[in-house]
């Protein structure tokens, strides 16, 4: 049996973070050295990173300060950001026994009052499960939980096993997005088996929250990436404190690098010049073990609760900012689906853009106006 570290996967990730944003940024002399300001972090079981690159500045506070005290000032700012992914955590997690999400799990098919933005991704995700026909569904949870992709690094545990046939077909008999009603802001479960997981389209919708936190901080250039879900505030600017950030002569695109799923070492696929935008991709060879030869990856058919099968192996969404949890469900969604269905769905819809690689390492658009530069 040969299984996927997490321990791996963790350095792994770090360099894929290190790839996607670039650094080049200026400092607050305006000269350029290719440096913003950011920090990394462990949220949300991911690897999560926020960069800074401009600033507004309406009362000369910023360019008053030392570029010490400055800099203090942007990773000040950055670790609020991080408290605030670790509240949204504390609210949607299934697995924080106080959340809503695990609320309204237990409550045995009784309805729980949950929060707003509690009902808002509840409602996204619903909204992703009619439009996939199924194939997204956030009433997996049970069947997610027989599965064990994660390596424990304190224990020692490694992750890897394959569920009982019987212990599958009882998860899935309970999965059903429309067992989930929601009523203002009461929840409540039609089958008190049914077990919400939001893991496919939370890191999307608090990945906007993030960023238009920042931005109400006077953020004009910056990047948040949580583990792959990618939001890019406003363009690449030459100056830290550069006024709104919206002039063409201060700023560029920034350049934000696609993994090639199938190199195995974080190569690039690609780059895809964006400003004001969002780009999350989702793929099966992000967490998965290996049984006798057979790889068993992360995202599960609704109907089985085994890995889906799909000849896909990785899918980017684009899309304007503010829209990073409808690119967290697409994507999951287009990988289920497959590259002809995917493509078929995603060109139905405004505003959305997709890059998909298939098994034999071919990609497709679903138009040019990606702008994706593919590596040759």
């Amino acid at each position: 049996m040969k299984k996927f570290s997490a321990k791996k996967a963790f350095l792994a990730l770090m360099l894929i973070a290190a790839l996607i944003i670039p650094q080049t940024a200026c400092g607050s002399n305006g000269e350029n050295n290719n440096r913003g300001i950011g920090k990394t972090g462990f949220y949300l079981d991911t690897v999560c990173s926020v960069t800074v690159y401009g600033m507004e500045d309406p009362d000369g506070s910023l360019a008053a300060m030392s570029d010490d005290d400055f800099e203090l000032h942007v990773l000040q700012l950055i670790t609020d950001a991080f408290l605030l992914c670790s509240d949204y955590e504390q609210h949607l997690s299934k697995t924080i026994e106080t959340s809503h999400i695990s609320r309204i799990n237990a409550a045995g098919g009784k309805p729980v009052e949950v929060s707003d933005e509690a009902v808002e991704i509840i409602e996204k995700g619903l909204y992703y499960g009619q439009l996939s026909g199924g194939a997204f569904d956030i009433t997996i949870g049970k069947a997610t939980d027989l599965w064990d992709f994660h390596d424990n690094l304190e224990t020692g545990h490694e992750g890897g096993q394959i569920p009982s046939q019987e212990a599958l077909d009882e998860a899935v008999s309970h999965v059903d997005y429309k067992n989930v009603k929601v009523d203002g802001n009461s929840v409540k479960l039609t089958d008190p088996e049914t077990e919400i997981n939001l893991g496919g389209i939370a890191k999307g919708y608090i990945a906007d929250k993030v960023a238009s936190y920042l931005e109400r901080r006077g953020v004009t250039s910056g990047v948040v990436d949580l583990g792959g879900n990618i939001v890019v505030i406003g363009a690449k600017s030459r100056s830290h404190i550069c006024g709104n950030g919206t002039d063409p002569e201060e700023t560029t695109p920034f350049n934000i690098g696609i993994t090639d799923p199938t190199s195995g070492t974080g190569n690039l696929l690609g780059l895809l010049p964006c400003s004001d935008k969002t780009v999350v991709t989702s793929g099966t060879y992000e967490r998965y073990f290996e049984v006798d030869g057979v790889k068993y990856h992360h995202i599960l058919d609704p109907e089985t609760g085994y890995p889906v099968e799909t000849d896909v192996l990785s899918v980017t969404i684009i899309s304007d900012r503010g829209n990073s949890a409808d690119c967290d469900g697409l994507s999951t969604t287009c990988l289920a689906l497959g590259m002809e269905k995917g493509l078929e769905l995603v060109r139905g819809l405004d505003g959305f853009e997709a890059i998909f690689v298939d098994v034999d390492g071919n990609v497709e658009m679903t138009s040019t106006e990606t702008g994706f530069l593919l590596n040759k």
